[in-house]
This record gives C-alpha cells, structure tokens and sequence, in this order.
C-alpha cells in the first residue's frame, strides 16, 4: 500500500501495517455495483504493529482487541471508500488514545442541602395533608 497514516500526537502507521481489502458493494445500484469493488475493508494488526508503543499498543487493544477493522462502501468510488475508512480507522485510533480525566468528588454545597432538606419538608407536609383526618 505505501500510505503512512497520520493519527496525532506524533503517531503515524506505516501504510505497510494496514491491509486493505475490496469487494463488491451490497444493495441496488445495477451494473456498476455488481462488477466494481468499491467496498473497503481496512484492518490494522494492533499487535504486530512497530509504530505503536508499549503503552499505545495497551490502550488500543484494550479499547478494541488485537485487531482493529474498519469497513467504507458509502460511496460509488473505491478511491472515496478508501479515504473514508482511513479518516474513520483515524478517528478510532486517536479517540482510543484518549485519557480522560479523572473525576474529582465534591461535597453538596451548604444551600444544596438546605434545598433538598426544604424539598423534603414540603413533599412531606403535603402528605400529610392527604391523610385521612384523626378521629377524636
């Protein structure tokens, strides 16, 4: 193939670790999509890859398995296909990458709690306005 692949944060895949296969799309279309293969089937081996580290490598599989697959057949040409399954194997790998934050615990401000106690009191006495009156 040859085409390396840009992913971000100084991360590109040698186009020799990606493997690209087509078929013939399904669904209507006539004779065009009968006997063109403009589906793309794009797979990258995350475990034999050299252009991913340690770390890299641990996240991805981690998020997708050993092997990430992305398949194209939106559009009538192989070329366009191709492109789109390359922006979405993009997009799959630089979102995997991805560290979140890590959430910080707060406590419930001080008129929070005097809301929902407030709340509460009020669910209440309106409850018991429901009741049946106490015989005397």
């Amino acid at each position: 193939m040859g085409d390396d692949l840009f992913v971000g944060d100084g991360l590109t895949i040698a186009g020799s670790e990606l493997s690209e296969r087509f078929s013939s799309s399904g669904g209507p279309g006539g004779q065009h999509a009968n006997r063109s293969s403009t589906r793309v089937e794009l797979t990258f081996d995350v475990v034999g890859a050299k252009s991913l580290s340690d770390h890299q490598r641990r996240r991805i599989i981690d998020t997708f398995g050993a092997e990430v697959r992305v398949v194209a057949d939106a559009h009538r040409s192989q070329t366009r296909n191709r492109a789109a399954a390359r922006q979405r194997l993009v997009e799959k790998l630089s979102s995997s990458l991805v560290t979140q934050k890590k959430r910080r615990g707060t406590k419930p401000s001080r008129g929070a709690k005097k809301r929902r106690l407030d709340q509460k009191r009020q669910r209440s006495e309106l409850k018991q306005q429901r009741r049946r009156p106490i015989a005397d």
